[in-house]
């Protein structure tokens, strides 16, 4: 008979997930405790056997709870909201908040996250082929890096990524010269600079985001179990191990993690960026405004004059993207434009890729004059710019 050890990975992570199913069957609820490997302040002595019986009393029913720290399987699992309970990091609780799930609290203030280099490092795109220290990819220090590469012109994949175990270790790595950039939390970062002042430098930050662990629970769980878990989670026993969800970050914050950390880059070679009020500008001179979000975003509101021509994307949020597992095949409603003709681009904001890969594609196809609304809808409303609304597309 074969080991655990000598299962192949997917089959051992289908087994995990089967595991799991059946703990739910057999028991009234199901807890599964996400741990993002880390050293020091992220480290929780978690007892399962007390979390069982603790979580089973606060619910008044059985409560079975797991722990895996292959994040990939537990995003997994919020998707198909495999688990009652989610107790990990944001991305975990972010996934699950848009499938069905409320937030109980975090266990730790929310902060910023830092792109982190060596000093001989000016900018992002200087380190292009160099290495880069990371956890797992489904960490949340994986997550902010690719957003902050990104924002900066600069994809994962021009990188020599390290994936290893511990975040905080990539600081270390730095200062041995086994690596060149990594990410760390703002608190990390001001203590290991405060004992190493001459080593690094930090070239982008993240807005905050939770830390710690997050708990979220099924919204259609009881009213009376939810308020009781939430009470139980605010001051767990000591003998459990399990940190008090002390904090409750804004709704905003786990939207920031739930887009991947994926900020477009502020610019794109060959495309002229701008603002809301210029484009309105534009406009006025005979620009077409294309609007790239789904058909029922459009028809809910949209900028006067704009055209719709969703971009559906299935390409990486990254500036390496395919634009071949995409379809744009909306554009054809320019296709026999004069290639001279102005086109503006936009869509959800900043952290919206469709018109970014819509104006790449664009210019691919011979259009000179290609102008991208980076900060879309939501910058034009903040303008107090007119929307059209309850219009059909």
């Amino acid at each position: 008979m074969l080991t655990l050890n000598q299962v192949p990975n997917l089959l051992r992570r289908s087994l995990w997930l089967i595991a799991c199913a059946s703990a739910t069957a057999q028991a009234g609820l199901s807890a599964v405790v996400a741990v993002e490997p880390t050293a020091k302040k992220a480290t929780y002595n978690i007892y399962f056997s007390a979390l069982d019986s603790a979580l089973s009393r606060a619910a008044a029913q059985p409560v079975a709870a797991s722990a895996s720290e292959d994040l990939a399987d537990v995003m997994r699992a919020t998707r198909s909201a495999g688990f009652d309970i989610f107790i990990g990091p944001a991305q975990v609780a972010a996934s699950a908040l848009h499938r069905g799930y409320e937030l109980v609290g975090a266990s730790q203030a929310s902060e910023p996250y830092l792109l982190v280099v060596r000093k001989d490092f000016a900018d992002i795109p200087a380190l292009k082929t160099r290495r880069i220290y990371l956890p797992q990819q489904d960490s949340i220090y994986t997550y902010m890096a690719r957003g902050l590469l990104n924002q900066g012109g600069l994809s994962m994949q021009d990188m020599k990524v390290q994936h290893e175990r511990f975040p905080q270790a990539g600081l270390t790595a730095l200062l041995l010269g086994a690596a060149d950039a990594t990410v760390v939390t703002a608190g990390d970062w001001a203590e290991w600079s405060a004992l190493n002042p001459t080593v690094g430098r930090v070239l982008a930050k993240t807005d905050p985001v939770p830390a710690g662990l997050s708990v979220v629970i099924k919204k259609d769980l009881p009213a009376d179990v939810r308020a009781r878990l939430s009470a139980w989670f605010a001051a767990p026993p000591a003998g459990v191990g399990l940190p008090p969800t002390k904090f409750k970050p804004e709704a905003g914050e786990y939207k920031r993690v739930s887009e991947l950390g994926l900020f477009t880059p502020t610019a794109l070679p060959g495309v002229t960026r701008v603002s809301a009020r210029d484009a309105q500008k534009l406009q006025a001179q005979g620009a077409l405004l294309i609007d790239t979000r789904t058909e029922k975003e459009f028809a809910a509101r949209h900028i006067p004059g704009a055209v719709w021509a969703a971009y559906a994307e299935k390409s990486l949020k990254d500036i390496a993207f395919n634009a071949a597992q995409d379809d744009f095949s909306a554009l054809g409603k320019i296709d026999k434009l004069d290639t001279n003709r102005a086109l503006i681009f936009a869509c959800n904001g900043a952290e919206c890729w469709k018109s970014y890969k819509a104006a790449r594609v664009a210019l691919q196809k011979g259009f000179k004059k290609v102008y991208w609304l980076r900060g879309g809808l939501p910058e034009w409303e903040a303008e107090g710019l007119p929307v059209q609304q309850n219009a059909a597309p």
